[in-house]
């Protein structure tokens, strides 16, 4: 009979922690495309259709680089997401792609490969080397500190647009 009691505890406390750890994997937000950069921002899937809705569009593209398990870019990508005028003008005047893997672009990674970086590019397929932070060994790179130089350089990137078309 003791049996048969330890079996039944065994099944409860199983089928607890079965539940709990179901309820913590259903509470976490679906992954989409935004990876948690901005929910609101429409982001494109792949490099190649971030510069073909760049062409259509006429507005340059913000490519962020980044890990999901490296500190830096998650420092780096909740000052970004909390931070509603780089949300609102990265929404509204870029074709946004973040990516885990580096593309196939070697301008893209100019100085190396490190993450988090962010690098534009404009409609004439141009990587805008002369747009970057404030690091000289990693001119790309970004701190969650950083985000007055980032919109600073969000405008840049789109003014230097309309100046030059």
């Amino acid at each position: 009979d003791t049996m048969s009691s330890d079996a039944l505890f065994f099944l409860i406390v199983l089928v607890a922690c079965l539940g709990t750890s179901f309820q913590r994997k259903s509470k976490k937000p679906p992954q989409t495309l935004s990876r948690g950069w901005g929910d609101e921002i429409t982001w494109v899937q792949t490099y190649e259709e971030g510069l073909s809705k760049m062409q259509e569009s006429q507005k340059p593209l913000m490519v962020i680089h980044h890990l999901e398990e490296c500190p830096h870019s998650q420092a780096l990508k909740e000052a970004f997401s909390a931070d509603d005028t780089i949300q609102k003008m990265a929404q509204e005047d870029f074709i946004m792609l973040n990516v885990v893997h580096d593309t196939r672009d070697a301008n893209l990674a100019r100085d190396g490969s490190y993450v988090p970086r962010i690098l534009f590019v404009d409609p004439s397929m141009t990587v805008r080397a002369d747009i970057h932070g404030k690091y000289p060994n990693r001119l790309y790179a970004y701190h969650p500190d950083d985000m007055d130089k980032l919109k600073e350089n969000m405008e840049k990137a789109t003014n230097l647009l309309r100046s030059e078309l």
